[in-house]
C-alpha cells in the first residue's frame, strides 16, 4: 500500500522544489484521513496517511481551500503502523469498504476517537467535560454480530460475490474473510458464495443480512440468522438447499425476504431456537428479530449498558424515563433499579416488542422485584415544551438517539429552563442526564444547548469502542444540572 523512501539531502533539496513535496501529517479525521497543510496554508485530506508521518499525496479532488487523495509514499512512517490483518483490506483497486483503519494500531485508534470526541465537544458544543471517562474497550476482531452483505452473481466471472462494497464503489468486494464477522461467519463466506451459485434464484438474490445472538445463559455466540433478501418466489430445489447449508453450518437459521423489512419471516420456524443477547448484569435477555435495531458488537454493549447506569446513578425512589428505548436496551436493567420506568420509542413495532421482551423478563426472574414500566411510542424529532411536561417529572433520564441526535427533545429541554411560564407547577427537570451517542458532532451540538441554554454542566464524557478498524464514533456523556 505504501512505498517507504530514503533519500539524501541533495534529493531532498530538489524534492522541495518540485510540484509534490513532502507533506507532515499533523493528525486524523473522522474519515481515517490524514490531515495536512501545504506551505500555503491549503488543507490536504490524505487516504492512508498517519498522523506525523511525511508523505507524498496523490490527489483526486481539488477545490479552493482544500484537497483530497490518497498515500503515494512515506519517507516517515508513523510508529502506530502496523500490517493490516485483513487481506482485503487497503487503498488498492477492489480493496473492501467495510474498514478504514486496519492500518494503525488498535490503542492509537482509541486515542483518535476521544480526541475526535473531545474536538466535537469544544468546537461546535464549547462544552468541555469535567471528567473523561477511560475509554470503553472489547475485542479488536471477531466482534461484529450484525452486517449488511451484499450479493451479487457476476456472470462474466461465472461465480457470486458476498461482502461489504469496495471502497467508494458500489461494486461488491471479493472477499473470501472478514476478520471482523464472528470467526464462524467468516469462514462461511466461500460456501455461501457457492450455495448461491448452485440456486436457480442466484441472479435475484441481492442481499443477506446477518444478525447473531448469544447461546442461551452465556455470553457467547449462538444462533446465526441469515435474511435473504429475494426478488423472486424461492422453489423447493433453492429452498431445500438452503436447508442443507443451515445443517452443515452450526446455529445457522435462514429467515426470508421477499419485499419489504416487514415481510421478513424464518424460514423453518418448527424446532427453531430463539435469536437474543444477554445483559448477564442485569440477568436479563433481549429476544429480537434479526431485522431489529440491535447493537453491532454485544461484548462493548454489556459493558456500555453497566456504565451508563452506573453513571445515572438511579436510586430506587425514582422515576426515569429512557428516550429512543428500542426494544429495551437500557429500560429492562432500569426496571431492576428505579421505582418507576418510562419507555419512548418513535416506533409502535418496537414499542410492542418492547413490552413483550419486558414480559418475558419478568416471568423469568418472578422473584426480584421490577418498578412498573411502561413504553410510548412518540415522535421524538417532533417533541415540544408541552409534550415534554406531559410525560411527567423524572429525577433522571437515559438518551440514546439515532445519528441525527436528540436536538427536538433538548431544545423542548432548553425552552422549559428558559421560559418558567411553561412549566406547570411541581414539573421539575431531570437532575442527571446520560447521553449515549453514535455521532459526536450531534452529541456536541446537543450538549452545547444543554449546558448554554438549559442550565447543566457536563460532567463526564467518553469513547467507546463500538467499531474497532472503523472511523465510527460511539461515545457518552454525562449532565448534571446546576
Amino acid at each position: 500500500m505504501t512505498e517507504n523512501t530514503h533519500e539524501n539531502k541533495d534529493s531532498e533539496e530538489k524534492v522541495a522544489a518540485a510540484p509534490n513535496p513532502w507533506l507532515k501529517v499533523e493528525s486524523m479525521d473522522l474519515d481515517a484521513q490524514g490531515v495536512a497543510h501545504r506551505e500555503d496554508g491549503k488543507v490536504v485530506f490524505i487516504e492512508g496517511a498517519l498522523p506525523f508521518e511525511e508523505v507524498r499525496v496523490n490527489v483526486h479532488r481539488k477545490k479552493n481551500n482544500w484537497e483530497q487523495g490518497s498515500l503515494l509514499a512515506v519517507r516517515r512512517e508513523s510508529s502506530q503502523r502496523v500490517q493490516p490483518r485483513c487481506p482485503h483490506f487497503g487503498l488498492h483497486a477492489g480493496a473492501c469498504g467495510g474498514c478504514k483503519m486496519q492500518h494503525l494500531d488498535a490503542a492509537a485508534q482509541v486515542a483518535v476517537k476521544q480526541r475526535a470526541l473531545e474536538d466535537n465537544l469544544w468546537h461546535l458544543g464549547k462544552v468541555r467535560a469535567q471528567t473523561l471517562l477511560r475509554p470503553l474497550e472489547g475485542p479488536s476482531w471477531h466482534y461484529r454480530y450484525r452486517a449488511r452483505l451484499s450479493v451479487r452473481y457476476v456472470a462474466k466471472k461465472g461465480t457470486t460475490l458476498i461482502g461489504f462494497h469496495e471502497r467508494k464503489s458500489r461494486y461488491v468486494a471479493d472477499m473470501s474473510v472478514c476478520p471482523v464477522l464472528p470467526a464462524r461467519v467468516s469462514a462461511m463466506l466461500v460456501p455461501m458464495r457457492a450455495l448461491v451459485d448452485s440456486m436457480d434464484a442466484r441472479e435475484h438474490c441481492p442481499q443477506i443480512e446477518m444478525a447473531c445472538g448469544d447461546a442461551p445463559g452465556e455470553a457467547k455466540l449462538g444462533v446465526i440468522a441469515l435474511v435473504l433478501r429475494h426478488l423472486v418466489p424461492l422453489g423447493d430445489a433453492d429452498r431445500e438447499r438452503l436447508r442443507a447449508f443451515a445443517r452443515a453450518n452450526e446455529g445457522v437459521q435462514w429467515w426470508l425476504q421477499p419485499k419489504g423489512p416487514d415481510t421478513v419471516h424464518l424460514m423453518d420456524e418448527e424446532g427453531a431456537t430463539q435469536l437474543a443477547y444477554e445483559l448477564p448484569d442485569f440477568d436479563v435477555r433481549m429476544p429480537f428479530k434479526p431485522t431489529d435495531f440491535t447493537q453491532v458488537n454485544p461484548h462493548i454493549n454489556r459493558v456500555l449498558v453497566s456504565r451508563a447506569l452506573r453513571l445515572l446513578d438511579v436510586q430506587r425512589h425514582e422515576r426515569v424515563i429512557d428516550w429512543f428505548c428500542g426494544l429495551g436496551n437500557f429500560t429492562l436493567p432500569l426496571a431492576t433499579q428505579a421505582r418507576e420506568v418510562l419507555g419512548i420509542e418513535g416506533s409502535d413495532t418496537l414499542v410492542q416488542r418492547a413490552h413483550q421482551n419486558l414480559d418475558a423478563n419478568r416471568k423469568a426472574a418472578s422473584r426480584r422485584p421490577w418498578a412498573p414500566t411502561q413504553f410510548v411510542a412518540r415522535n421524538l424529532f417532533e417533541m415540544t415544551p408541552e409534550m415534554l411536561v406531559a410525560d411527567g417529572v423524572a429525577e433522571r433520564w437515559l438518551v440514546d438517539p439515532p445519528r441525527e441526535g436528540a436536538f427536538a427533545l433538548v431544545k423542548a429541554l432548553a425552552d422549559l429552563h428558559q421560559q418558567p411560564e411553561l412549566r406547570p407547577a411541581g414539573w421539575t427537570p431531570p437532575r442527571r442526564i446520560v447521553y449515549v451517542s453514535c455521532n459526536p458532532s450531534t452529541l456536541a451540538r446537543d450538549a452545547g444547548l444543554l449546558v448554554h441554554q438549559a442550565g447543566y454542566q457536563c460532567t463526564h464524557a467518553g469513547m467507546v469502542n463500538m467499531f474497532p478498524h472503523t472511523a465510527h464514533v460511539e461515545s457518552m456523556a454525562v449532565f448534571d444540572l446546576l
